[in-house]
């Protein structure tokens, strides 16, 4: 177990074995630069984390074997695709890219359980999510409230700073160089 960020715990399995046994998939995840150009110059923007996006996918009943483990109790394997498979992160982002497809662009940026809607104005936004939405509940997909935030001006994507103007400085990476010390002697400022 790994304690998040947020102070919940992750089940991770340790697949080494089973990572070594399977070729990587080759599906190219999305530009991070493609993605944060994507956004710059839209007023409106809607950042949205799918609820434990990986464990929403459904295993192949013929592969969930392949994900047993075992506790002091029982043996057990997976249902949904759990973390830390290497090919999680690419098997996702292909669910993004045809689920989405025909918005990716235009709507929407998605890399892998994150995604941010854009636009110019409030009316537009409204219908950009409604598409978004529909999508989400066509596939069943859930987000987690806990870090979604719509309709606003800025905010962080892929752990950058964007906003109308484009990126801009993270105020949390930036915070220990303001905070920093001035050096006092030349021995500190080498």
């Amino acid at each position: 177990m790994v304690r998040k960020p947020s102070g919940k715990w992750r089940m991770c399995t340790d697949y080494t074995d089973l990572n070594k046994a399977f070729p990587k998939d080759p599906y190219p995840l999305p530009s991070i630069d493609r993605l944060v150009d994507g956004v710059a110059g839209f007023a409106l923007l809607s950042f949205m984390d799918a609820y434990s996006g990986y464990n929403q996918i459904r295993m192949h009943p013929q592969d969930e074997e392949k994900t047993a483990f075992t506790t002091d109790d029982d043996a057990f394997c997976y249902k949904v695709m759990p973390f830390g498979l290497k090919n999680a992160g690419a098997t996702y982002q292909c669910m993004m890219d045809k689920i989405f497809k025909g918005i990716i662009g235009v709507d929407v940026e998605v890399c892998v359980d994150d995604m941010v809607v854009k636009s110019q104005g409030a009316a537009e936004h409204c219908q950009a999510l409604g598409r978004v939405f529909h999508i989400l509940r066509k596939h069943q997909l859930r987000l987690n409230p806990n870090k979604c935030s719509f309709g606003v001006r800025a905010g962080k994507f892929l752990g950058f700073m964007l906003t109308e103007r484009g990126i801009e400085a993270n105020p949390e990476k930036c915070r220990a160089v303001v905070n920093m010390r001035s050096p006092q002697s030349m021995k500190e400022v080498q």
